[in-house]
């Protein structure tokens, strides 16, 4: 054949998000937080997410719920609207920074996409706590992610995974202890009055 057909393909891609969903909840195995959905969909990822992190809470966003019945998360995990309007004052409902984020939110729209994922990128790392692992279907260019190797099963360009750099702690110069302080006023010497001699 000389093309990939679509079911091949999805087959790839389905394979490629298990492989990075599994990989992320082994990475992110010591650092407390919840975890975020970027999109629903049929449910199928958020029913996987569940199963990795059975004592996380799990955040869904998605414009509007149309999953299977059995993989609809309750009315305080479901955070629906378009993401633009929900995202920018998510934390407030969250809680706490995630410590994982995925985002499955490709379309057949390559314009729309590659715009979607551009806002996305800086809002993604605005919910991730420092160090948290995101995984996602489009590449993310925001300040504050750094690329990190996918998994050995995963072909480059199939997914993307990303690591939250620590926000750089500026620490203000302390005074050196035990100096004393030199003080820069001049005085006025006074001349000194000579005795007069009986």
């Amino acid at each position: 054949m000389s093309r990939e057909s679509r079911l091949e393909s999805f087959i790839h891609r389905i394979t490629a998000q298990r492989a990075c969903l599994n990989y992320a909840a082994l990475l992110v195995r010591g650092q407390g937080g919840p975890v975020i959905e970027l999109g629903l969909g049929n449910g199928r990822t958020y029913d996987h997410l569940r199963l990795l992190f059975p004592d996380r809470d799990i955040f869904v966003f998605e414009r509007r719920i149309e999953a299977h019945p059995d993989c609809v998360p309750d009315a305080r995990h479901a955070i629906v609207g378009d993401f633009r309007v929900t995202m920018p004052n998510a934390l407030a409902r969250i809680g706490r920074r995630a410590a994982f984020i995925h985002g499955d939110f490709g379309s057949a729209d390559k314009v729309k996409t590659a715009a979607l994922a551009r806002w996305l990128g800086p809002r993604i790392v605005a919910l991730a706590a420092p160090g948290a692992i995101v995984a996602t279907d489009q590449v993310l260019t925001a300040p504050g992610l750094e690329p990190i190797p996918l998994p050995a099963a995963v072909s480059a360009g199939r997914y993307f995974m990303y690591r939250v750099k620590p926000v750089p702690v500026r620490n203000r110069p302390t005074p050196a202890r035990g100096r004393r302080r030199v003080s820069t006023r001049v005085r006025a010497v006074r001349p000194r009055r000579r005795r007069r001699r009986s």
